[in-house]
């Protein structure tokens, strides 16, 4: 169900106004309310109010464009219902000669309208803070990490332990809901109320109960293309016993997502992790993220059901641990997560990030001129810092 917000302007007509394919998409939006991070539904609400306030001279040429490529492909009241946007009409789309020229035009309407509420929330800009942590295991210094990364290199004067240094910060006094975030490997750091925790090897028995049913559905049934996998992928539910967040329906559907709709993730755990921090910044816009990765095993032959299939049943070949390809891989992970945050006004110039691995005497600091990081310094003064950037009490 639509917010109040959103069922008012669908009972003034706004959306009986705006081209309808346009209109379809924001019903395809909000079909699954109940899934939506606040985040996504404020987003909505502050869209649809800023087209709503739009005086005609600003209304008409904003989308009439759309409407004219709209003509050109066939759409019109008769053919394409505004409130459902089914799978004929994904293809309708997708077939259709003008397609191109329709995305280019839906894309400019959010050029015009997305800057604006992006300045809006640079208006309201507050303090963000992302920690993102990488196993001592690894086997290179810290000389040979975050290499991709600028930032500022600061020394330790004891060697930073995330049980110590990063759980304190984790203690969720006054927190908003999904505001917080710990997204991990492995089960370091221990779960806290009023944090949202998701943990790769806590989530194994959804996990391998996905792979269970999905080899199931593509060996056995005839399934006719992609759209109608991931119909029957969304049907396949966290359930109570496989995991704490089935009770919350919007962290359920999320880690459902995040399982099926990223390469790997079933799989690999760094790959969970980075596809869960980046859904997790793009839908729910926290002001706290702890992204902590694990050392993954090393890949076995591959097959053409590599995305879902368990490699410890699928293959006899022993595992092993891969320290090096771990490396290999979090030099490039590292940036896709800070880049990520770097796409959201919520974070930009309001962020600070701190890049460290356990057990070594540097870390990596990217933030805002007005966030003092000292050349050295002791981590628990760090952490201290990190609570006062926040407006968190000691």
């Amino acid at each position: 169900m639509a917010s109040p917000t959103l069922r008012a302007l669908i009972e003034k007509g706004l959306f009986e106004r705006i081209p309808a394919s346009f209109s379809t998409f924001f019903f395809d939006q909000i079909k699954d309310a109940a899934t939506l991070f606040p985040a996504e539904i404020r987003y909505y609400e502050r869209l649809f109010t800023l087209v709503d306030k739009l005086e005609p001279e600003e209304f008409q040429p904003l989308f009439s464009p759309l409407r004219a490529v709209e003509a050109k492909m066939g759409i019109n009241e008769k053919t394409w219902p505004r409130r459902t946007f089914t799978l004929d009409q994904v293809d309708f789309l997708n077939r259709n000669p003008h397609y191109a020229e329709w995305r280019g035009e839906v894309s400019k309407i959010f050029a015009r309208l997305d800057p604006v509420l992006d300045e809006e929330t640079r208006r309201k800009g507050r303090p963000r803070l992302a920690v993102v942590l990488s196993p001592g295991e690894l086997p290179v210094g810290p000389d040979r990490l975050w290499t991709r990364l600028g930032g500022k290199k600061v020394s330790l004067t004891a060697a930073f332990d995330p049980s110590v240094h990063v759980a304190p910060l984790l203690k969720a006094e006054n927190a908003a809901p999904y505001d917080r975030w710990l997204i991990q490997a492995s089960g370091d750091l221990p779960a806290v109320p009023g944090v949202v925790t998701l943990d790769y090897e806590a989530l194994a028995p959804y996990r391998q109960r996905l792979m269970s049913d999905v080899q199931q559905i593509v060996e056995r049934e005839q399934i006719r293309g992609p759209r109608e996998l991931g119909a029957r992928l969304k049907k396949m539910k966290l359930m109570a016993n496989e995991g704490e967040l089935a009770r919350d329906p919007v962290l359920a559907e999320f880690t459902r997502a995040v399982l099926l709709a990223g390469n790997g993730t079933l799989l690999i755990n760094n790959t969970f992790v980075e596809w869960a921090a980046v859904q997790a910044v793009r839908r729910a816009r926290p002001s706290f993220v702890v992204v902590s990765f694990g050392i993954r095993n090393k890949l076995k032959p591959f097959s053409s059901l590599l995305i879902y299939a368990d490699q410890e049943k699928s293959s006899v070949i022993p595992t092993q641990v891969d320290t090096l390809g771990t490396y290999v891989d979090l030099e490039v992970f590292y940036l896709y997560v800070w880049q990520e945050f770097e796409k959201y006004a919520e974070y930009v110039r309001n962020t600070a990030f701190v890049f460290a691995a356990a057990g070594m005497d540097e870390v990596r600091v990217i933030a805002p001129a007005d966030f003092d990081a000292p050349a050295s310094i002791d981590p628990m003064m760090l952490t201290a810092k990190l609570r006062e950037w926040m407006h968190w009490q000691a």
